[in-house]
C-alpha cells in the first residue's frame, strides 16, 4: 500500500556531522568516513521505516556537496565515497512506498542539489534518474520537462549547444519511461560516450543485441572509457544469456580489483559457471611479463604448481614467497620447498623492497624446514649454495648466508 503521507520525522544523527563548510582541505579521510557512518545510518533505518530512511537519503544527497567543497578531491578517493553513498542510497528512495506528490518532492530538491553541484560531487546522480522516478509516467513527465534544454546542448549548432546538468538525468528519464526513438534523435549528432551510452542501452531494451554491441564498439576512442564500454557490453549479453561470450569477449577486461588477486576474485564472482583454473590461466595469458604477480592467486585456488611454475620465470615479491613457503610447510611441504627457494632465488637477484638480513634468514629456514619433512635438506642446501656463490662477493645474500653455506 501507498503511503500518502508525509514521511515521519527521524533524529537523524549525520545532518550536524555533514553540514556546509563541515570540512577542511586536509580532511577528505574524515569526510570518507562520515559519508560512509550516514550511509550506515540510513540503511539501518529502512529495515523498520523504508519512507523515512528514503527521506534521509534525499537530505544526506542534498548536503554532500556544500559540506566537501573546501576538501581536497585530487586523491579521487572522496569522489569514490561520494559515488558509493549514491549508489547505495538510490535503491533506497526508489524503493519506498511513497504518493506521487511525496516522490515528486524529493526530485525535485534533487534536482536542485544537482543543479547547484558546482566541483561537480554528486553528478553520478543523474544517471539513476529513470530508477529514481520509478513508475514510467513520472520519468516521461520528467523527460518532458529537459528534453528541450537537452535537445541545444546536444544540437549541432554551435551557437545553441552547451553544457547542461540535466542531459544526462533526461537520457536515463527517457529510457526508463521506454522512449527510444526520442534517445535516438537526441543523440544524432554526438559520439560523446557518456551520452551516447544511452543509444546503446535503448537498443539493448528493444532486443537489439548485436545491434547495441556494435556500437558500443564503434564508438571505442580517446575518450571513450574502455570498462565502462566493456562493463556494458557483457552486461548485454549476460541479460540475454550469453555467457560464454560475454565472459570472452569482455569479461575479462571488465573487472580489475585493487591487486591481482582481487581481480580473479572479481570475474570469479561474475561468472561463477566458468572453471577457476580457467579464469585464472587466462588472466595469466593475459598479462604476458606479470606472471609471477599471480603467485597469490595461483595459491589460493591450490594451485600449486602453476604458482611455483609462475614464479621460477617471473619476479615476485620475496617476502610473499617466504610467508607462503612458512604457511605452508607442514600441508604443502613440495610447494613450501619450492616457494623458499624461489625466495631466496629473486632475493640473490637482488629483487624485493627494504630487504633486510631477518628477510634472507626467514626465506632460508622456510626452504629448509619444509626439505627436511621431505628427506632433502642437503639437496636443498646445495641448491642454495650455488645461487648464493654466483652472486657476487658483496652480494647481499651471500653477505648473510655466507659463512652459514661454508662460502667465507
Amino acid at each position: 500500500m501507498v503511503n500518502t503521507k508525509r514521511p515521519a520525522g527521524h533524529r537523524w544523527l549525520f545532518p550536524s556531522r555533514i553540514r556546509p563548510n563541515a570540512f577542511t582541505w586536509k580532511s577528505s579521510s574524515t569526510a570518507a568516513a562520515r559519508i560512509k557512518e550516514a550511509v550506515a545510518e540510513i540503511k539501518t533505518v529502512s529495515r523498520s521505516d523504508p519512507a523515512a530512511a528514503a527521506e534521509g537519503a534525499v537530505r544526506l544527497i542534498e548536503r554532500l556537496s556544500p559540506a566537501l567543497e573546501h576538501v581536497d578531491s585530487s586523491s579521487g578517493a572522496i569522489g569514490t565515497a561520494v559515488n558509493r553513498a549514491i549508489e547505495a542510497l538510490v535503491p533506497i528512495i526508489s524503493a519506498a512506498h511513497v504518493s506521487v506528490a511525496v516522490r515528486e518532492k524529493w526530485l525535485e530538491r534533487l534536482y536542485e542539489a544537482h543543479a547547484e553541484d558546482q566541483m561537480p560531487y554528486i553528478e553520478i546522480l543523474a544517471e539513476f534518474w529513470g530508477e529514481l522516478c520509478v513508475t514510467q509516467e513520472l520519468a516521461s513527465a520528467w523527460a518532458d520537462r529537459m528534453i528541450g534544454i537537452t535537445q541545444m546542448a546536444l544540437s549541432p549548432d554551435k551557437s545553441l549547444r552547451g553544457h547542461y546538468h540535466g542531459t544526462t538525468a533526461c537520457l536515463s528519464a527517457l529510457l526508463h519511461a521506454d522512449r527510444y526513438e526520442d534517445i535516438y534523435s537526441l543523440l544524432a549528432h554526438t559520439d560523446f560516450w557518456h551520452y551516447k551510452c544511452y543509444a546503446v542501452k535503448a537498443l539493448a531494451a528493444e532486443g537489439k543485441h548485436d545491434e547495441a554491441i556494435t556500437l558500443a564498439e564503434s564508438l571505442r576512442g580517446p575518450w571513450t572509457p574502455d570498462r565502462a564500454a566493456d562493463r556494458l557490453c557483457e552486461r548485454i549479453l549476460l541479460e540475454s544469456g550469453r555467457i560464454e561470450e560475454a565472459y570472452r569477449r569482455f569479461g575479462l577486461a571488465a573487472h580489475t580489483g585493487g591487486t591481482y588477486l582481487a581481480t580473479f576474485r572479481e570475474i570469479a564472482k561474475a561468472y561463477p559457471s566458468i572453471a577457476r583454473e580457467q579464469i585464472l590461466r587466462d588472466l595469466i595469458h593475459r598479462s604476458p611479463g606479470d606472471e609471477g604477480k599471480w603467485f597469490a592467486a595461483a595459491k589460493e585456488l591450490h594451485m600449486f604448481d602453476l604458482a611455483l611454475q609462475l614464479v621460477r620465470d617471473s619476479p615476485c615479491d620475496p617476502k610473499t614467497l617466504t610467508r607462503a613457503a612458512r604457511d605452508h610447510a607442514e600441508r604443502e611441504p613440495a610447494f613450501a620447498e619450492g616457494a623458499g627457494l624461489a625466495a631466496l632465488r629473486w632475493l640473490s637477484l637482488g629483487f624485493g623492497y627494504e630487504i633486510t638480513a631477518l628477510d634472507v634468514w626467514s626465506a632460508y629456514h622456510a626452504a629448509l624446514k619444509a626439505a627436511e619433512s621431505l628427506g632433502r635438506a642437503e639437496e636443498t642446501k646445495a641448491i642454495i649454495r650455488n645461487w648464493v656463490a654466483a652472486e657476487r662477493t658483496e652480494g647481499f645474500v651471500r653477505q648473510v648466508l655466507g659463512r652459514e653455506l661454508g662460502l667465507s
